[in-house]
């Protein structure tokens, strides 16, 4: 078995494109658009990993309350700092970089226009 893909609802998917797509490089690798049912599927993927997130676009919906059992998705960079950077001088909600108790600061926070919380984390090696 492997992990497939991780699932968002979304308010407003163009802008939820652009977000992912500026900040991460994320590619649409496929969309399946139902429009007698009044929703639509776009999978993203990083280059060069198969893991997917799905936004899922459903038409007339309002924003959703993503309650307290949410927490977030996490996606490694190498250079974070860098990456980090970029996201403060785009304009993006970005926290400060942070680090486990008694750890150098290895990790941050970005937000996506729907309110999801994405940890950029150092790799694992």
């Amino acid at each position: 078995m492997k992990m497939a893909h991780t699932c968002i609802r979304v308010k407003d998917l163009e802008a939820s494109l652009a977000f992912y797509q500026k900040a991460f490089k994320f590619e649409e690798s496929r969309r399946r658009d139902f429009p007698e049912h009044k929703f639509s599927l776009v999978y993203l993927t990083l280059p060069g990993d198969l893991y997917e997130l799905e936004l899922t676009y459903n038409y007339d919906h309002e924003a959703y309350d993503l309650g307290d059992g949410y927490g977030h998705i996490a996606i490694s960079a190498e250079d974070i700092e860098t990456l980090h950077a970029e996201h403060k001088k785009a304009g993006f909600n970005v926290t400060d970089m942070k680090g486990l108790p008694g750890t150098p600061p290895s990790y941050y926070f970005i937000t996506d226009p729907d309110g999801y919380k994405i940890e950029v984390i150092r790799p694992k090696y």
